[in-house]
């Protein structure tokens, strides 16, 4: 199989998907979600893999949606329909994204992903749908858009940081350093850059030495928990809360001024903490 956004390799009885747009800082584009799941299909029908490995390659796991592509076109892009919208077809859209993450989350053998640089964003979407997730300790994890134009649509930080915790990240759309995500409980851990390869093999290797079947029956009846809590509605409530950010008042606005100056501008305005215009009354965001 060839892929345009990754590659694929085993190492006996590891498998290595390695996001690849370097020069893009791994940004996820139309193609990659379904990619992603195809590749961890390939895993758990190779009989010989009994682990799955998830990296980027270059300097970033994966910096997020490629805004160039998303936001920054004019009029209609791939997550901006002409007015009015229809909440059901983006919908259709985003949840489709939201299974191909959701298939590491769902892999009947263990999904391991490796951080470094930043899984900001729809990277960070991916990387929590992983089973373990191992930071450097100067790695940039968070979901910058909950300020504006986004919603994470596998919503995974409830699950794992429980309520107070999640509020704190998606309220404010800050970033953490995997210190941090290891203090709050939302990695596994958090090395040195330069040990961050050896503290993910020494994971994948450990778990490669167990039987497949025990590997898939402690994962179903783990996950089986969260189901039971309600992730699937929770994710469903989230892929349409996304496609709302980005057709509310204030998503048109960012998104016009990802026109007109360019995304990265939109995106220091977004993170700044400066307040939020809308198309309405852009005030200060004119010109």
């Amino acid at each position: 199989m060839s892929y345009k956004t990754l590659l694929y390799r085993t190492e006996g009885r590891i498998a290595r998907i390695t996001l690849n747009r370097p020069d893009r800082r791994n940004a996820i584009t139309d193609e990659m979600p379904g990619e992603i799941r195809a590749a961890v299909d390939r895993a758990n029908d190779d009989d010989g893999v009994h682990v799955i490995v998830l990296d980027g390659a270059g300097a970033s796991f994966c910096a997020g949606y490629d805004l160039t592509l998303f936001a920054e076109g004019e009029g209609a892009t791939i997550g901006i329909q002409e007015m009015p919208w229809d909440p059901l077809l983006d919908y259709r859209h985003m949840k489709r994204f939201t299974d191909d993450f959701m298939s590491l989350w769902r892999s009947y053998k263990p999904t391991i992903c490796k951080v470094h640089g930043h899984a900001v964003a729809g990277g960070s979407d991916i990387a929590l749908c992983c089973d373990l997730v191992v930071m450097a300790e100067d790695a940039s994890i968070g979901y910058p858009p909950a300020r504006v134009w986004g919603c994470p649509t596998t919503m995974m930080w409830v699950y794992r940081l429980g309520v107070e915790r999640a509020k704190r990240m998606l309220l404010t759309g800050d970033l953490v350093t995997g210190l941090e995500a290891k203090a709050m409980g939302l990695v596994l851990d958090a090395v040195p850059a330069e040990a961050l390869e050896a503290r993910v093999l020494a994971l994948a290797e450990r778990m490669s030495g167990a039987p497949k079947n025990q590997l898939m029956m402690q994962k179903l009846v783990i996950n089986q928990a969260y189901e039971n809590m309600g992730l699937a509605s929770t994710q469903m409530l989230a892929t349409l809360f996304d496609g709302i950010t980005r057709h509310s008042p204030e998503g048109m606005w960012f998104k016009k001024l990802s026109e007109e100056r360019g995304w990265k501008a939109a995106v220091a305005w977004r993170d700044s903490g400066r307040p939020i215009p809308s198309i309405k009354d852009p005030g200060e965001g004119e010109g």
